[in-house]
């Protein structure tokens, strides 16, 4: 992808993870730019859009958040989602839910935001399923639980679905908080993706070209496979680590 994409983890003590992306977004408009942010409305979509917006204006860059509400089992729209956007931040919810909203649209989105080099950013939800392989949920394998049942999204077993492709990796959220490091560890190990990274909350991964950089409070822990299970290394604000 020609453009850059920014994975935040969750959490909402550090605004200025998202200054990143809106500086990537204000370049691409050489001013303040037009901020579409995705929300999945499930009755709050408004309120939702409110807490985001609020965050963005206190990250530190200016911006214009504009709000682009998806019902509940609807489907995203990218020309117009995309429409005067210099960025393009897809917020937290019910990840299995955001999965569904993008099915259909997901090649299309890619494309337009790589040839109009729109920057992407993703909260939570909207991290894990800018992979190409997305963890969306579940908390068990084949019964067995490997996470917390409340972290499951409501599903039961681990679940890895189309996502859009923007990242080579499986992207897991809420890491140190949730307990999550263990799905991915195991979707790793399972073969499901073919690796990940999971990201704590307040911590952004923004990947550019062949590299990530991890920013923020706290850490990013990439799952790699390897001859004997997985390995896993985790990075702190300031650390970067290699794609390949």
């Amino acid at each position: 992808m020609d453009g850059r994409t920014f994975l935040i983890g969750g959490g909402w003590d550090r605004a200025e993870v998202y200054a990143p992306f809106v500086r990537a977004a204000a370049e691409r408009a050489g001013g303040v730019p037009r901020i579409s942010c995705v929300v999945l409305d499930e009755g709050d979509g408004p309120a939702q859009f409110d807490r985001f917006a609020q965050a963005l204006g206190k990250s530190g860059a200016a911006c214009a958040p504009v709000p682009v509400l998806v019902p509940l089992g609807g489907r995203l729209d990218p020309e117009s989602a995309l429409e005067g956007a210099d960025g393009l931040l897809v917020c937290g919810g019910l990840t299995p839910a955001y999965q569904e909203a993008f099915a259909g649209c997901a090649g299309r989105l890619a494309r337009l935001l790589a040839e109009r080099r729109v920057p992407y950013a993703g909260f939570s939800a909207g991290a894990a399923v800018a992979a190409r392989r997305a963890v969306v949920g579940g908390w068990l394998v084949d019964g067995v639980p490997v996470c917390p049942e409340d972290t499951a999204e409501d599903l039961a077993e681990v679940a890895v679905r189309p996502g859009l492709g923007l990242v080579p990796f499986a992207v897991d959220v809420h890491a140190a908080q949730w307990g999550t490091l263990a799905r991915l560890v195991t979707s790793v190990a399972h073969g499901d993706v073919p690796y990940g990274v999971a990201v704590d909350e307040n911590t952004l991964v923004e990947v550019a070209g062949p590299a990530a950089r991890v920013e923020g409070l706290g850490r990013a822990h990439v799952v790699r496979p390897g001859a004997d299970g997985v390995s896993v290394r985790s990075y702190a604000d300031g650390e970067s680590f290699d794609l390949t």
